[in-house]
């Protein structure tokens, strides 16, 4: 399998050639040991990849010529998990499962019961970015998922009310997931609660922005692995899954 490896935002990748240098530099160079005549891929992260041929290594960083460039669409259905905040490194853990299954867009989400509190509002969400950018490398994507900054639950119910489909996971819902229609346009939602469980208030503001309850099977999932399980129930019935 070809590796993939993100540019710097500032790095342009329609050229002839390109070096690939920093922190992807030294793990492609020292981690991976790739060497001349080596096949590399180079993404901007927003779709376009440029397909490479190492030329070069030297100082922890990597020549590159450019052999060709190709724009990968925006993946349809969109897909959204609104993520309680769970406690220790259980995000970054959520994060890297949501982004290798194929969640485009994942939302802090400040539940009435999340048990920490993220006082710092850019350190949390630049963790969870950096979780997802590894984890597309990994999974080889050509579009990080966005990490929006925490929301309310307000917030989160107009991105519900928006959503094509949007499931609040209940693990008391009489309707199963694998009964729910993926409609055959627009866009997915699932909203994820903290591990205390959702308040009688927040589910009752999700419903009435149009989500509908659902539980995802017999077990109790934690909530850093349910919002992946029920990405993947819900892709597997879209064209994305195909």
């Amino acid at each position: 399998m070809v590796p993939l490896f993100f540019a710097e935002a500032s790095q342009p990748l329609d050229g002839d050639a390109l070096v690939l240098s920093g922190t992807e530099g030294r793990h492609a160079a020292v981690v991976r040991r790739l060497r001349p005549g080596e096949r590399v891929d180079v993404g901007d992260g927003a779709g376009l990849i440029a397909e490479c041929v190492v030329t070069g290594q030297r100082s922890g960083r990597l020549e590159l010529a450019v052999k060709a460039t190709r724009a990968v669409p925006r993946p349809e259905p969109g897909i959204t998990v609104i993520q309680a905040i769970p406690k220790g490194d259980r995000g970054e853990l959520a994060v890297e499962e949501m982004t290798e299954v194929g969640v485009d867009r994942i939302v802090p989400w400040a539940a009435e019961r999340s048990v920490p509190v993220w006082r710092d509002e850019a350190k949390g969400p630049a963790r969870w970015r950096a979780a997802a950018r590894e984890a597309a490398k990994q999974s080889r994507r050509a579009w990080i998922p966005e990490v929006a900054g925490p929301a309310a639950t307000a917030e989160a119910a107009r991105i519900v009310s928006a959503a094509a489909l949007a499931v609040l996971l209940d693990p008391a819902a009489t309707r199963p997931l694998a009964a729910a229609e993926v409609p055959a346009a627009g866009d997915l939602a699932v909203v994820v609660g903290p591990e205390g469980g959702i308040t009688d208030a927040e589910s009752a503001e999700f419903l009435a922005a149009g989500a509908i309850a659902a539980r995802l099977g017999p077990s109790l999932l934690r909530t850093s692995t349910a919002g992946a399980v029920a990405a993947a129930v819900l892709l597997s019935r879209t064209p994305r899954w195909s």
